[in-house]
């Protein structure tokens, strides 16, 4: 069985490479030809731990290529569909461009009973339309839904060793191709569920709301814990002890950001009002506020300790990236938050372990130091807000010789504040009153 795979970014690179990995040829499609001759060298556009280490590996077996011409799939089995599915630029919802245009691309190379798969976060519904399309265009084919469920920074594993395997399908048939590729990996006894196509595309979305629900409850919950004197660590690990809550997620900080979960329950609302169903999906508008709330909240603090007018300070930014062990910087709170000081007239300078590059395109305008030494000298203050381990591991009394003020922020709750503050540090950690 040969595989495709339509899209070569984080989530179909690392696809690529893993089911090379399970022993199949592998096809990858990308109409970026920078990124294909990257790819064909056995590098990465991206950081993700582990998976350079794979692709390289996996492109000397001679089952992996990659390419730019759509012809190329005409001998594929399977296709695997992995293009991204942005924000619209003028409203909530998806953008499908990029799906609907990768099914078309692949159409007249379909053989006859290939199985298309979307991978792809996408409204509920578009599986079925996508289908109709192929039974006009490509009636020999037939198509399939198959969510992916990736952490950046765990994509090799979360591949590979997944705590779910969720298809939608409309036949038989379609199940038994997808049981077939995904063998080895259900043999390791991962739960295997069949579902419908609307209900298999709703898994994502719904995943993804409960769990920026669960991270902007808790950033509410220090939000009163400020306002009450109490200490929200100390009440996530009161309530995560209890089963039906459980502890994950349950770390209070500057929220979430990436390319999923604020684009994703964006688009899931604005598919619920197209269905007529706004009123269940209401929850996640506070819930975007709460997240966006919480960014807003650390300048807050910075005006507080230092000046309504930030244009004589300067601020060390620790962290570019939206979370540790990747370099993905898109929605990052940790960016928002830098920018907005900078445009309140800070001096903001910007310290990323992976992120520099990425977050340097974004903001040109912003300052960017390649050592933490150089980020924090002079500094009258020191936001921490992406949890790398680097971080956790700086010296208190180090870091002390070069700030002008010692004044730390920690908006992720993860340094050690008692090992800072008997360095003479004053740390505000958010959620936490004393």
């Amino acid at each position: 069985m040969k595989l495709s795979v339509i899209g070569c970014g984080y989530l179909g690179a690392t696809h690529a490479a893993c089911m090379s990995s399970l022993g199949f040829e592998v096809v990858g499609v990308d109409t970026d030809q920078h990124k294909v001759d990257l790819l064909s060298r056995g590098e990465l556009p991206f950081y993700e731990p582990g998976l350079d280490t794979l692709l390289a590996a996996e492109m000397k077996t001679g089952r992996l290529s990659f390419t730019t011409d759509f012809s190329a799939v005409a001998d594929a089995d399977v296709h695997f569909i992995c293009v991204g599915t942005p924000q619209s630029k003028d409203g909530l919802a998806a953008d499908l461009t990029y799906v609907k245009s990768s099914v078309a691309a692949i159409a007249p190379h379909l053989k006859d009973g290939a199985l298309v798969v979307g991978k792809s976060t996408v409204p509920v519904g578009t599986a079925q339309s996508l289908r109709d399309i192929l039974a006009t265009s490509a009636p020999q084919a037939d198509l399939a839904w198959n969510p992916e469920f990736l952490r950046e920074g765990f994509a090799v594993e979360d591949t590979l060793t997944p705590n779910r395997l969720v298809v939608g399908v409309v036949n038989d048939r379609a199940e038994e191709i997808l049981k077939e590729v995904y063998k080895p990996i259900i043999d390791l006894g991962t739960p295997w569920i069949r579902a419908d196509l609307p209900t298999a595309e709703l898994v994502k979305v719904a995943a993804n709301s409960f769990l920026a629900t669960k991270i902007s409850f808790i950033n509410a919950m220090a939000e009163v814990c400020e306002a009450a004197g109490g200490d929200v660590t100390v009440l996530a690990k009161a309530i995560g002890y209890d089963p039906r809550i459980g502890n994950r997620f349950l770390q209070a900080g500057i929220g979430f950001g990436g390319g999923c979960l604020p684009k994703d329950i964006r688009a899931f609302m604005a598919r619920a009002q197209e269905l007529g169903a706004d009123q269940a999906l209401e929850f996640l508008r506070e819930i975007d506020a709460i997240n966006l709330r919480a960014r807003q909240r650390v300048i807050d603090v910075v005006r507080a300790d230092l000046s309504e007018d930030l244009t004589q300070y300067k601020i060390a930014v620790l962290g570019a990236t939206f979370k540790p062990d990747s370099d993905d910087v898109r929605d990052s709170p940790a960016l928002d938050i830098a920018a907005q000081l900078q445009a309140a007239g800070a001096t903001v300078v910007v310290h990323d372990p992976k992120g520099i590059e990425p977050a340097r395109k974004r903001f040109p305008n912003l300052d960017f130091a390649e050592k933490v030494t150089d980020c924090v000298k002079g500094a009258d203050a020191i936001l921490h807000l992406t949890e790398w381990k680097e971080y956790r591991e700086l010296d208190p009394s180090v870091i002390g010789q070069l700030v002008k003020s010692k004044f730390l922020i920690d908006g992720r709750n993860a340094l050690d504040r008692d090992k800072w503050r008997a360095a003479g540090w004053r740390v505000h950690a958010l959620g936490r009153s004393d």
